[in-house]
């Protein structure tokens, strides 16, 4: 092949690549939140204040939290009879049962730990993205 060539070939890589990731862009969703968020039934009426956004599924809260985890592995995660609590670096997502299924509650981690606290507590480990003191001797200091 000439030079020429390698670059036509070349160049039509670099565009399949960029329409590639134009759509990926798009069309995916690269977080827990997009997830939820491309899967659920919005429920404004069920969100809380400005800090926790609501979606609704007709399926058991043990059910979304299968389908949210196969999809997204959280750092931590709580299960109790009150629902299912996952955290991930910067997010939660909290998926509670109501009557006729469960509300999903996506809300930042900063908010969400001071609301679940008596819950999750000793349960939610911190990992990278932490913003809560705590760690090691000195740490926040």
């Amino acid at each position: 092949m000439t030079y020429r060539r390698w670059f036509v070939v070349g160049a039509a890589v670099a565009v399949v690549g960029a329409l590639l990731a134009a759509f990926a862009i798009f069309y995916g969703n690269f977080s827990p939140r997009g997830y939820v968020q491309d899967r659920y039934n919005r429920a404004a009426s069920r969100d809380i204040g400005g800090d926790a956004v609501a979606y609704t599924s007709s399926k058991t809260p043990s059910q979304v939290a299968k389908e949210v985890t196969d999809a997204w592995q959280p750092a931590d995660q709580y299960v109790d009879g009150s629902g299912v609590y996952l955290r991930y670096d910067d997010d939660s997502v909290v998926i509670l049962p109501i009557a006729a299924g469960s509300v999903i509650l996506l809300e930042r981690l900063t908010t969400a730990y001071p609301r679940y606290h008596s819950t999750v507590g000793s349960h939610w480990g911190w990992g990278r993205g932490s913003t809560v003191r705590g760690g090691g001797p000195g740490a926040g200091k």
